[in-house]
């Protein structure tokens, strides 16, 4: 849904090009990372989509704040269920069944 959105309005995009480390064992291993759903280049712009329940989004935004603080200079926004409902609505798209369970529509 959101890539028909970027589509039709001839945005180019895309998908989760980047895998940023995020959190690093002593050893210096990566433990944990972080991928955004898709990246703007004309807008030099990361998205994160999340269709999880409000309440659910915690890691996600844990994740999106230490994504910030380790790359001050990427810029990065995140959509929220909410978010959208409201795109979809406001472009005639159908919200897709199971969208409350996560990730990318």
């Amino acid at each position: 849904m959101a890539a028909q959105i970027l589509d039709y309005y001839g945005i180019r995009w895309e998908y989760e090009p980047t895998t940023f480390p995020i959190e690093w064992d002593s050893k210096g291993d990566v433990i944990a990372s972080f991928s955004p759903d898709f990246y703007l280049p004309d807008f030099d712009l990361y998205i994160e989509l999340t269709t999880m329940s409000q309440k659910l989004v915690t890691k996600k935004n844990r994740k999106v704040r230490r994504l910030r603080e380790l790359y001050p200079d990427v810029r990065v926004k995140i959509f929220y269920q909410k978010d959208f409902r409201a795109l979809c609505f406001k472009y005639g798209l159908a919200y897709p069944h199971g969208a409350g369970s996560g990730g990318a529509a």
